[in-house]
């Protein structure tokens, strides 16, 4: 760990408060070259180092995360605001995928096909790539970046990771837990800052590799000025995911997965479900869905029964106000309104309660954007027919469920749907041997994480 020599510093606030809580420095031109330099000096090391002493060094690793889940979860809330019980969520996700990397024995085998023409056989070797980066977003301090170095690194390369600056504790904490599972210096870097941060990743000849997590806007901008650097780019952004209720739906746990779904995490997250489309008559569950979304509890993130924690900024929550707005000046209605929720003792915070938005239509910009806040946009449809007809018009493709109890209904919904992940009965819970598939305007290269050392590897 080397002190930033930075002029410039960025304030980091809890949300719940909006109270300074820390200041990150704005890495240098000169710290970011150093902390690439580094990793360029340690890669010849580290990708000789056998495939076994990579792999143990992982395996404590994932134990030392295990006994520091708590702090961890303590220090994500304070600086994202989501609950306790979200952020250790979190933290477990990103857990389960290092548990996997400790699989690689297996997962960076070759292949060979004997007498491929007389006396000559082929052979195929994995090999690492070199300096590889991370670029992560505000919302999964901790699962998103242990979707990425922790596979890069056991796969031989080493890494430059620039978390989001708005939540740089949880990163520096996994660096140092790293540190003290016995990874060589130099063999992860962290570099702090905003747009010059990621323009300089985005740059740098000696970085082979470029993971993002965000943003549509940014995401398009990183793989496009990525590739033309002719670096490999895996860009996965924005979401509009669709949950379709048939009406022969189990309506308990219909209801309750849509609530959980919807308000979860307080919405920030792309695999929210923000969009439900009520088929024939389902739609006779809405004042049933608006009584449970009543019920929980808005507050700040470490309070005990808190159900929705506070946005991540006051722009995150004027921004999701104003999306609430446009709906209702475009003709929908709002039967649940979060707007003018009040937290005691938590005023200035950036809290936004559940909120439900009936009678919207596909043209409405509420349906159109994302969101990114505790708010579900509902849509009716007469047929199964018209509901994909909708999902399937939509620009994003990232996940959706269908609530129905008939297999058939569930069969043809998987084959005429246009989304990358089709989830029955019940919403996702991401599990690291599961392909994260996202179609359409989503995502830029697929996040297949039981088969990311494809991304992170060479084959000779």
């Amino acid at each position: 760990f080397v002190e930033s020599k930075s002029p410039e510093w960025l304030d980091i606030h809890n949300p719940a408060t909006n109270e300074v809580i820390g200041r990150v420095p704005k890495a240098t031109h000169e710290e970011m070259l150093a902390a690439v330099d580094s990793c360029s000096r340690a890669y010849h090391t580290w990708s000789e180092t056998s495939i076994l002493a990579r792999q143990q060094i992982f395996l404590r690793y994932q134990q030392l995360i295990k006994d520091n889940i708590k702090e961890l979860a303590k220090l994500i809330t304070l600086e994202q605001g989501k609950t306790l019980a979200d952020a250790e969520g979190d933290v477990f996700r990103g857990l389960q995928v290092v548990e996997h990397t400790c699989s690689i024995t297996s997962l960076m085998l070759g292949e060979t096909l004997p007498s491929i023409t007389k006396d000559m056989d082929t052979y195929t070797y994995r090999m690492p790539i070199g300096v590889c980066a991370g670029i992560t977003p505000f919302n999964f301090p901790a699962m998103i970046p242990l979707w990425m170095f922790p596979m890069g690194m056991v796969c031989g390369n080493t890494y430059l990771l620039k978390p989001s600056e708005r939540v740089p504790g949880c990163a520096m904490m996994l660096a140092k837990l790293l540190q003290d599972a016995g990874a060589p210096d130099g063999t992860l870097n962290i570099i702090h800052g905003q747009h010059d941060a990621v323009n300089f990743i985005c740059d740098h000849p000696a970085i082979k590799a470029i993971s993002f997590v965000g943003s549509n806007q940014a995401g398009e901008y990183i793989y496009e000025r990525g590739s033309k650097n002719g670096k490999r780019v895996q860009s996965n952004m924005g979401a509009k995911n669709h949950g379709v209720v048939m009406p022969d739906a189990n309506k308990e746990n219909t209801l309750n997965q849509l609530v959980g779904a919807a308000f979860g995490a307080a919405g920030q997250r792309c695999m929210a479900l923000s969009t439900a489309i009520l088929v024939g008559e389902a739609r006779n569950w809405l004042p049933e869905l608006v009584e449970r979304a009543k019920g929980l509890r808005v507050n700040a993130g470490d309070q005990p029964g808190a159900d929705v924690g506070p946005l991540i900024s006051p722009q995150a929550k004027e921004r999701v106000n104003s999306l609430i707005q446009s709906g209702v000046d475009e003709g929908a209605k709002v039967l649940l309104d979060g707007r003018n929720v009040k937290v005691k003792g938590y005023e200035n915070g950036n809290f936004v309660g559940p909120t439900i938005v009936s009678n919207v239509t596909p043209d409405m910009k509420c349906y159109k954007e994302e969101i990114f806040g505790p708010v579900l946009v509902v849509l009716e449809a007469d047929s199964l027919d018209d509901a994909i007809k909708i999902v399937n018009k939509n620009p994003y493709g990232n996940g959706t469920a269908i609530f129905t109890t008939n297999g058939a209904v569930a069969r043809k919904y998987t084959h005429e749907v246009d989304v990358g992940q089709v989830i029955f009965f019940f919403f996702l819970i991401f599990r690291e041997t599961i392909m994260y598939s996202m179609w359409k305007i989503m995502c830029f290269l697929n996040l297949k994480i039981h088969k990311i050392m494809f991304f992170f590897s060479n084959v000779i």
